[in-house]
C-alpha cells in the first residue's frame, strides 16, 4: 500500500505507524500470541493516527497490516484521517453478521485463518470513563464466537511501546501547546481592564476555545469538559480535578482558574493559569505564593530516575515545612499520550493492578502532565497548575511556555 502524505519523513510530525505496528508483532511473537484484538481508544489511537470516538476494534495478524473495525457511519473518515487505506478500516452495523462481534471474529477466523491458539485482548479497569477494555459481554461474545481459541490478557504490549514518545509524537504535543498558549493569551486579553465584568464560566471557555481553533486545534479534548474553567468558591473545591464550566460569573475579590485544552494530529496540549480578580487580600497572595513555589520546585525535581512516589514525598515535605500540606492533592502528575491515555502515569506493575506503580523510574522521553491541585475549600480559594513535561535526563522541558503566575486582574 502507499503510505499517506501525513507520514511522509520530512513531516516533522511524522510517525513511523508500520514500525509500531511491526514493533508490536515482534512482542506479539515473544508472548506467543496469535492475533492481537485491541479496543481501548488508546491502542486505536496509537495504531491509525486517527480519532476514534466510536466503539473500536484493532485486529493486529502476526504478518500484515492491521484492520480496523469500527461504527460504520464514521470508517469513511477515520480511513481519511489514516494512514491505513480503507481496506483496512471497515464498517460495522447492526445487520445479520454484520455486528462487532460477528465481523470481527468472522475475520480473525476466516480472513486471518485463526481457529486455534491465543487471541490478546485488553481487559482490566479503569477510572477513565472511555477506555475501552472488554465488557463482560464483549468478552463472553467473543469467547464464545472464538471458541478453539484461547483469549489473553496482553494490554501491556501497547503499554509499554507507546511508553516513550518518539520525535513526531513529541513535536505534536510541543505543537498543541503552542496552541494552548494562544488560548491563555485571548483569555487574559478579555478579562483585563475590567473585562472581566458580567462574563461566565463557560464564556471564558469558549474564548479559550475560539482562540486555538483559529490557531489549528481540532478539539478542546479533555473528557472533564472541554475547557475547565471555575471562579471563586469552584477552585478550592476538595480534590478540585475537574472544574467543567459553569454559568456563575466572575466576581471581583475571587479567584478564578483557566484550565484550557487543546488537541494537534492527536497531541495533547493541556495548561491551567490562575487568577485573583480585584486587589487581592494578604491571605490570598499567601496562598498564591505557596502555590507558586511548590510548582517551581516540582518541576526542578522532575527528571529521568526519580519516582512519583519519590517526587511526592519530596514535595509534600516541602509544604509541612511551610504549613501548607493541607491544601495540597499529595499527587503531581497525571498521564498523556495520544488522545485516549490520559489517567495513568508510566506502567501499571506495581501493587494496585491497572493503576500506575507508585515505584515506576521515569525514563527520558516519557511524557506526563505535571498536574498539581491546591485547594482550601473553608477560605474558597484554589490553584491548578497543568503542563505536559518531556521528561529529560536532568531535568524536565514543559511544553507549554505561558509564564507560571497567579496574575492579579484589576
Amino acid at each position: 500500500m502507499v503510505i499517506k502524505k501525513s507520514t511522509e519523513k520530512r513531516d516533522p510530525y511524522f510517525i513511523d505507524f508500520p514500525g509500531r505496528v511491526a514493533r508490536v508483532q515482534k512482542a506479539m511473537t515473544a508472548g506467543k500470541i496469535d492475533v492481537y484484538l485491541g479496543s481501548r481508544l488508546r491502542t486505536a489511537s496509537w495504531i491509525t493516527g486517527a480519532f476514534c470516538p466510536w466503539r473500536t476494534y484493532v485486529v493486529i495478524p502476526k504478518k500484515g497490516l492491521p484492520t480496523v473495525f469500527t461504527f460504520v457511519i464514521d470508517a469513511a473518515r477515520v480511513a481519511d484521517d489514516s494512514w491505513l487505506d480503507e481496506d483496512h478500516i471497515l464498517g460495522y452495523a447492526p445487520m445479520g453478521g454484520m455486528d462487532q462481534v460477528s465481523l470481527v471474529a468472522d475475520f480473525i477466523r476466516e480472513e486471518l485463518g485463526v481457529k486455534k491458539g491465543r487471541i490478546g485482548v485488553e481487559n482490566g479497569l479503569s477510572n477513565y470513563l472511555p477506555e475501552g477494555v472488554l465488557t463482560h459481554f464483549e468478552y463472553q461474545q467473543f469467547e464464545a464466537a472464538l471458541a478453539g481459541a484461547d483469549l489473553v490478557d496482553a494490554y501491556d504490549i501497547i503499554d509499554k511501546l507507546s511508553l516513550i514518545k518518539d520525535e513526531g509524537t513529541i513535536n505534536r504535543f510541543r505543537e498543541a501547546s503552542r496552541i494552548v498558549d494562544i488560548g491563555h493569551k485571548a483569555v487574559r486579553a478579555a478579562l483585563v481592564n475590567g473585562g472581566y465584568k458580567g462574563k461566565t464560566e463557560t464564556e471564558i471557555g469558549g474564548v479559550a476555545a475560539h482562540a486555538m481553533r483559529k490557531a489549528g486545534s481540532e478539539w478542546e479534548w479533555s473528557f472533564t469538559g472541554g475547557n475547565e474553567i471555575a471562579s471563586g468558591y469552584r477552585t478550592g473545591l476538595a480534590g478540585g480535578a475537574c472544574t467543567p464550566a459553569s454559568r456563575r460569573r466572575i466576581r471581583k475579590g475571587e479567584p478564578l482558574m483557566v484550565d484550557i485544552h487543546a488537541m494537534f494530529k492527536l497531541g495533547q496540549g493541556d495548561h491551567s493559569h490562575n487568577y485573583l480578580i480585584g486587589k487581592a487580600t494578604k491571605r490570598q497572595k499567601w496562598h498564591a505564593k505557596n502555590f507558586i513555589d511548590i510548582v517551581i520546585l516540582t518541576l526542578k525535581t522532575y527528571r529521568a530516575g526519580i519516582s512519583p512516589a519519590g517526587l511526592a514525598e519530596e514535595m509534600m515535605t516541602f509544604a509541612e515545612e511551610r504549613g501548607f500540606a493541607e491544601y495540597m492533592v499529595p499527587g503531581f502528575e497525571h498521564g498523556i499520550g495520544m488522545t485516549g491515555d490520559e489517567w495513568r502515569i508510566g506502567m501499571n506493575d506495581g501493587p494496585f493492578p491497572f493503576w500506575t506503580n507508585p515505584d515506576h523510574l521515569y525514563r527520558e522521553n516519557e511524557l506526563l502532565i505535571c498536574a498539581m491541585q491546591y485547594a482550601c475549600p473553608d477560605e474558597e480559594i484554589g490553584f491548578r497548575y497543568e503542563n505536559p513535561i518531556l521528561i529529560r535526563k536532568d531535568g524536565c522541558e514543559p511544553l507549554s511556555r505561558y509564564p507560571l503566575g497567579v496574575e492579579e486582574i484589576a
